[in-house]
């Protein structure tokens, strides 16, 4: 429903009704509901499209950056502030809240890390040794038992009560706070340079724009009101 056009439409005819009639009052009340309705519409059209030899239109398309930079202060300062980081990584770290990572350590390829091994091995004073029973292929049979192990330690390891500190003190350090913090900031920043000053007055208007048509409706009541006490009066 157009709030504006009712209003306007209505206070047009209640104009156009007391002229013919011959009805001051109605007349009255008509034309300054009309008057209250138009002057609210056209303001409210001036928030959001520049309108030729009307200066201060065009409000938001006209603010842009500033409109952009006030949404990254809102975010960076409200937010996402180094308290509130620091908070949030804080809780999601409580004692009773461990880190899990055998999923991930399940997932880890430690065929490498074999491999590793085995060349320190060859590169060793166990080189020698080791090709006389066959080099690298000797080992092999050894590879998965070494990788199940592995895994296996590590995730009692990342099970321990220290190891879970330790990762709540490190994440919690301020650098590790302000890195985070850094970026935040990009992605918010990355993200608002992709916006167009039509994206934004799109933006806007949707959110505001459906109640500021009872700017316009207002402005006819009221205005409608002033006209029927002037013509009570006769300073109509």
């Amino acid at each position: 429903m157009n709030k504006s056009l009712i209003t306007n439409s209505l206070a047009l005819l209640l104009t156009a009704a007391g002229h013919i009639l011959a009805e001051p009052i109605v007349f009255a009340i008509g034309l300054f509901a009309l008057s209250g309705a138009v002057t609210n519409w056209i303001a409210v059209h001036m928030l959001f499209e520049k309108v030729p030899f009307l200066y201060g239109s065009g409000v938001i398309p006209a603010h842009f950056e500033e409109f952009k930079q006030g949404i990254n202060n809102l975010m960076m300062e409200q937010f996402f502030t180094e308290e509130n980081i620091d908070r949030f990584l804080s809780s999601q770290q409580s004692p009773s809240q461990a880190l899990v990572l055998a999923p991930v350590i399940e997932k880890v390829d430690l065929e490498p890390a074999f491999n590793n091994l085995v060349d320190v091995i060859e590169q060793s004073s166990f080189g020698g040794m080791l090709a006389m029973v066959g080099g690298r292929e000797a080992l092999m049979p050894l590879k998965q038992p070494f990788i199940d192990k592995m895994k296996t330690s590590m995730v009692e390891i990342s099970e321990s009560p220290a190891f879970n500190e330790l990762v709540k003190d490190t994440v919690e350090s301020p650098a590790v706070v302000g890195n985070i913090r850094d970026k935040v900031s990009d992605i918010i920043v990355q993200r608002l340079n992709e916006l167009t000053p039509q994206l934004v007055k799109e933006i806007v208007q949707d959110m505001i724009k459906k109640h500021l048509g009872w700017l316009v409706v207002w402005g006819g009541v009221f205005g409608g009101l002033i006209g029927f006490i002037a013509a009570l009066t006769n300073t109509f």
